[in-house]
């Protein structure tokens, strides 16, 4: 296998692992009881964590008009980063993305969640493009949020690694990041 083949393997791993972890945790949380007054209580205990996000779409996609969910996660290629930083950065990221979907569009995040959470890695190879991606996802009213490197390790703090697009429908996406390649 070469060094390409096993970085996306890992990746998609950790993703998965992830998406699967984040759903049992709610899941659990949640438990098989739904009412309005529990899901006032977890947005309040969450908000605290909610002051790390990056700017929010302001409208609300209508999921009735989509059938075909998933997430990308656009790797900086420019950074040399191991495959271990790549696999924690997307981490970061699908992270990231499930709290601004799960504030702004609940319904999105229901849908892909449903849809078996799609993840997809890609590839840019500059901190420019990622924030051009970002902004065009935004106009799309599609969660985009970057990770910034805390620098302890590889990185030099401050740099966006990783940027996370969706979870949202496939068809939108595509107009943000359908012409990248695979990572």
């Amino acid at each position: 296998m070469d060094r390409m083949s096993t970085t996306v393997a890992v990746t998609a791993v950790v993703s998965l692992a992830t998406g699967y972890f984040i759903g049992q945790y709610i899941a659990q949380k949640n438990g098989p009881v739904k009412n309005e007054e529990k899901s006032d209580q977890v947005e309040e205990s969450d908000s605290d964590s909610e002051d790390e996000l990056d700017i929010l779409p302001e409208g609300s996609i209508d999921v009735k008009k989509y059938d075909n969910f998933k997430l990308t996660l656009v790797v900086r290629s420019d950074l040399g980063m191991t495959k271990g930083k790549i696999a924690a950065q997307c981490g970061h990221a699908t992270l990231a993305c499930y709290k601004a979907a799960k504030k702004v569009n609940p319904l999105l995040l229901k849908a892909w969640e449903y849809s078996g959470q799609a993840k997809v890695a890609l590839k840019c190879d500059s901190e420019d493009k990622l924030l051009e991606l970002q902004a065009i996802a935004l106009s799309l009213g599609l969660p985009a949020q970057t990770i910034q490197d805390a620098g302890r390790t590889q990185i030099a703090p401050g740099s966006r690694t990783v940027l996370g697009v969706g979870p949202g429908p496939a068809e939108l996406i595509d107009q943000v990041t359908g012409h990248l390649k695979l990572l």
